[in-house]
């Protein structure tokens, strides 16, 4: 398989909305739904639906609470969710270091391994 650090990125934690609401609630105790959803600037639909993608991955908690006659939910980073956001931003930074690598001016599969026959062999006889 290939060393590429794309292959080290997390399905769960990559998306989009999923990287912010792991980014907002890394520096924080935890926050409320309406906090999340303003920040990012997301529907209530969508933004309940990556919650319980990343609950499930065990990345967040939520906690429902009714207080002055509302509910409430609190989402929460976890143990698991701070050390996914680490290695995701770890490997964005190896993904950006490639940018730094001198540009070839052509690269193809073939170049790089030797022929074993197959269709261009047997296109040649």
């Amino acid at each position: 398989m290939s060393e590429h650090p794309i292959h080290d990125l997390d399905d769960d934690v990559h998306q989009r909305v999923r990287l912010g609401i792991l980014a907002s609630l890394h520096g924080v105790a935890r926050a409320d739904f309406t906090h999340l959803k303003t920040t990012l600037g997301v529907t209530d639909g969508n933004l309940g639906r990556h919650l319980q993608a990343l609950e499930e991955a065990g990345l967040i908690s939520q906690d429902k609470t009714t207080g002055q006659g509302r509910p409430r939910t609190w989402v929460k980073i976890t143990s698991k969710g701070r050390h996914a956001l680490r290695a995701e931003v770890r490997a964005l930074q190896r993904l950006l270091g490639t940018l730094d690598e001198p540009a070839a001016q052509d690269l193809s599969q073939q170049d790089q391994k030797p022929a074993r026959g197959g269709a261009a062999g047997r296109r040649a006889s």
